[in-house]
């Protein structure tokens, strides 16, 4: 299997790496514009052919096409890929309109093609963990998903600090709580520098008694990667920052009883051990080109396909109709994160 990859930037040669490392993956072919980007992968990676011209590429040999280049370019790539008859790898947020993402899937389904969104975090070891707890019923039912994302930059010229940092826990949401429903979104958040919101906070409400947050920000001093899943027997919090024990379960909680009445209500406060439990180490992107590859030979729908990519997209625009109206709550009807 030959490998294109567009786009040899930041995320670029993680992508050369993990695909060299791929059995199945006979050639890895690299483009960029950039003298300097060639320049710096062929001194890494010497095996990898270099092109400096996209059409070459979507023209030529390569069996996938993977797509690392700025957001805004992602719909036209992606499509004369699919039309070259080439499977396609898009980096997140998968398109800048769900019409554009909308159309991507439905030239794949029509010419028996795969689409693989790197929503990278859904093969981490730890995220895999928190969807074996839920499912297992360890936490009870989810009543809330907290996430903090923050950092100081990177600034995106071309989408603002929703649709840069946001993907990736919205991806996790959509792993873990699979069947909630989605009705409505809002957000909030500021502009301090370039036209484009560099802090903002999303809110997501189900139609279950459940609600999801996100804090992102780009002007932080601090780096945090940080989630709660609250349920009604036990937590769980996950620190992408820690070493070791990414995961921390506590049997902590609310029980809320009454008696005759409302005003009579009995709050207690549970509070009991906390376990880590062990995680993967593997690479998430190793196992992501893994799974694309072997989705590709079985004729299946990878594990992060085009349809996960649309939910997100969904959910990015509306929280741009609700940042454009002062925090509106935009309903998103008959949505289902599947």
């Amino acid at each position: 299997m030959i490998v294109g990859i567009l786009g040899l930037g930041y995320w670029g040669p993680n992508l050369v790496r993990n695909f060299l490392a791929q059995s199945e993956v006979s050639k890895v072919i690299g483009c960029d514009l950039r003298p300097e980007r060639l320049k710096f992968i062929s001194e890494r990676y010497p095996s990898v052919h270099l092109l400096n011209d996209s059409n070459e590429l979507m023209n030529g040999e390569a069996d996938i096409i993977v797509i690392a280049t700025p957001v805004k370019t992602h719909y036209e790539a992606a499509k004369k890929a699919l039309e070259n008859g080439k499977h396609i790898w898009v980096e997140k947020p998968f398109t800048s309109t769900t019409a554009e993402a909308e159309e991507l899937i439905s030239i794949a389904d029509r010419k028996n093609l795969k689409i693989f969104v790197d929503h990278t975090f859904i093969y981490n070891g730890a995220v895999r963990k928190m969807k074996e707890l839920v499912e297992a019923n360890e936490l009870g039912n989810v009543i809330y998903f907290d996430s903090e994302r923050i950092n100081l930059g990177l600034f995106q010229k071309d989408v603002n600090v929703i649709w840069d940092l946001a993907p990736h826990d919205l991806s996790i949401m959509n792993y873990i709580l699979p069947d909630h429903e989605i009705m409505a979104v809002s957000a909030n958040g500021i502009a301090n520098y370039n036209g484009r919101e560099n802090l903002a906070h999303l809110c997501i409400h189900f139609k279950e008694n459940t609600f999801a947050h996100f804090h992102v920000n780009w002007v932080s001093p601090v780096k945090i990667r940080r989630m709660i899943v609250g349920g009604d027997k036990k937590m769980l919090v996950y620190d992408d920052m820690e070493n070791f024990e990414k995961i921390k379960v506590y049997n902590s909680g609310v029980d809320f009883n009454t008696t005759e009445s409302i005003h009579e209500a009995l709050v207690q406060y549970r509070i009991g051990d906390m376990f880590s439990p062990k995680v993967s180490q593997v690479e998430a992107l190793a196992l992501g080109a893994k799974e694309f590859i072997t989705a590709i030979q079985e004729n299946r729908q990878p594990l992060t396909n085009g349809k996960d990519g649309l939910d997100v997209v969904k959910i990015l625009e509306a929280s741009d109709k609700s940042l454009k109206n002062n925090g509106e709550i935009i309903e998103l009807k008959s949505t289902i994160l599947v």
